[in-house]
């Protein structure tokens, strides 16, 4: 019998089921089109490479009302995460904290410290450009990653990835989703 993987933080157990979970990838960019947007594709590919069901993708400019949008509508079609790229920077256009945070029910400050502390692993003091953030929507994890291909590897890879896998112990968030609306 082999033994079970290791993970950032616990161990995924092949004897548990695997459940797919309804994931949504929504790239936030002025410049990016569909043939330009590696971070989305990159993104995407992990996603279902996961086994995961790919509910949505889609490019939206930096603009908050967009952003927004976008979001609530794949909340509303039963999406159960999140996951976007780009637009968590500090110049005047990245727009996307302040378009999500406001939507979050509750907000999930460790992700942020995660993401810093494994983001620096690869970039150094670069990562304190990054806003990156998490938090729930209606029942919904949404998580905002930087829009370069290596944020999105390390975001995905080594903090969301185990997160959304129902194997990984002690635990994980896909246990969690019967009761994020709970009263």
């Amino acid at each position: 019998m082999n033994a079970p993987v290791l993970s950032p933080g616990g161990r995924i157990d092949a004897n548990r089921p695997f459940k797919a979970v309804r994931i949504a990838v929504l790239t936030i960019s002025d410049t990016r089109d569909e043939e330009s947007d590696t971070s989305g594709h990159l993104l995407a590919e992990r996603v279902t490479g996961a086994g995961h069901e790919l509910v949505g993708k889609a490019i939206v400019r930096d603009d908050v009302e967009e952003i927004r949008r976008q979001v609530n509508a794949w909340v509303d079609e039963g999406a159960e995460a999140i996951v976007t790229t780009g637009g968590t920077g500090i110049t005047g256009r990245d727009v996307t904290p302040e378009a999500v945070r406001p939507l979050f029910d509750k907000e999930l400050d460790g992700f942020s410290v995660v993401f810093h502390l494994i983001s620096y692993q690869s970039v150094g003091l670069s990562t304190l450009q990054s806003r990156a953030l998490a938090g729930i929507v209606r029942g919904c994890f949404v998580f905002c990653l930087p829009g370069s291909n290596g944020a999105v590897r390390d975001g995905w890879d080594k903090v969301i990835a185990a997160q959304l896998d129902s194997r990984h112990g002690p635990c994980n968030m896909v246990e969690l989703m019967p009761r994020l609306l709970e009263q």
